[in-house]
């Protein structure tokens, strides 16, 4: 368990944790997101004892990770995957890493097999491309065959299967008991992986709750997506009960204002014969920019199209 208490961090001028508190269950997969800056990977940083916190305290598993006695067995990281000698080899780097701790030569051979990295294990990591070295950088996190699992972009740079591996070792690392913490800007990977979500924005907290129930949040406001061939005698209908209808195309409304329930019900007072009514559920990244709004410090901006340079090409 991962238990953080009232955590912040002051940088200067620039507050770049502000009094965070949660608890990282074991069990599940916790996602934690924020935009860039928003204090993600400093949080990381000061769980990892890699920061001292400015005011408040984190654990892990009841402890301060300087008082951990053999820390890879506690807790296995990941915050930069290409934090390695480049001129090791993957499994020398690893054996490397499990003489500091005494953990026997097999388990090097288990991890390198568990990630996939049989056929290069010998070969120098500094050659080695994106998606190989994340994959080296997660046997390393899981080297210690740690309780407490703290990971930074872990799918990125592997291919979609990859991608589907380190969801699936994920979970199963959950299932067994493990506490699952990673970090991600891949909404649709989050969805995926994790059962609950801890949210930041500008070091603070947005929202600590399941993915089940974000999403359920989100798409109380979301749109009914209703087709019959009588559009124009619906959404009549459906303006006077108070809804706001907007159409693309002639037998096809988008409903907002109203339930499903709601709007069969007026169907069925005008006697209109409906092909479709479907509630449109709000997906996590929907709820994401929902939450993180007004917390995005580094926006890109939109440049209109020169009028003229379009005419010339």
């Amino acid at each position: 368990m991962i238990d953080a208490q009232h955590l912040s961090k002051r940088y200067g001028d620039r507050l770049a944790v502000d009094d965070l508190t949660f608890t990282v269950a074991p069990g599940v997969v916790t996602g934690f997101l924020g935009p860039n800056g928003a204090g993600k990977s400093t949080t990381m940083r000061m769980i990892l004892g890699l920061d001292t916190p400015t005011s408040g305290h984190v654990t892990v598993n009841g402890k301060a990770y300087r008082d951990l006695a053999a820390p890879l067995h506690e807790i296995g990281a990941m915050l930069e995957a290409r934090a390695i000698h480049t001129g090791r080899s993957a499994y020398n780097h690893l054996l490397a890493m499990a003489q500091t701790h005494g953990i026997p030569r097999r388990r090097v051979d288990e991890v390198i097999d568990m990630v996939g990295l049989q056929s290069v294990a010998r070969k120098r990591a500094g050659g080695f491309s994106l998606g190989m070295g994340q994959r080296l950088g997660i046997a390393s996190a899981l080297l210690g065959d740690p309780r407490t699992v703290i990971l930074d972009e872990p799918a990125n740079g592997l291919d979609p299967e990859g991608i589907l591996w380190i969801r699936n070792l994920l979970k199963r690392l959950a299932a067994d008991g493990a506490t699952v913490f990673l970090s991600s800007h891949l909404m649709s990977e989050i969805a995926l992986t994790a059962e609950h979500v801890i949210v930041v924005g500008r070091g603070k907290l947005i929202a600590d709750t399941s993915v089940a129930d974000i999403v359920a949040q989100a798409s109380q406001n979301a749109a009914v997506r209703v087709r019959t061939p009588e559009a124009a005698r619906l959404r009549a209908g459906l303006v006077a009960d108070g809804a706001t209808v907007t159409s693309t195309e002639h037998d096809l409304l988008e409903v907002q204002g109203l339930g499903s329930e709601r709007i069969g019900e007026i169907a069925a007072t005008h006697r209109v014969v409906l092909h479709e009514l479907t509630p449109q559920m709000a997906s996590l990244e929907d709820a994401y920019m929902a939450l993180t709004g007004d917390s995005v410090e580094y926006r890109a901006t939109t440049t209109e199209p020169d009028p003229e340079l379009e005419h010339a090409a």
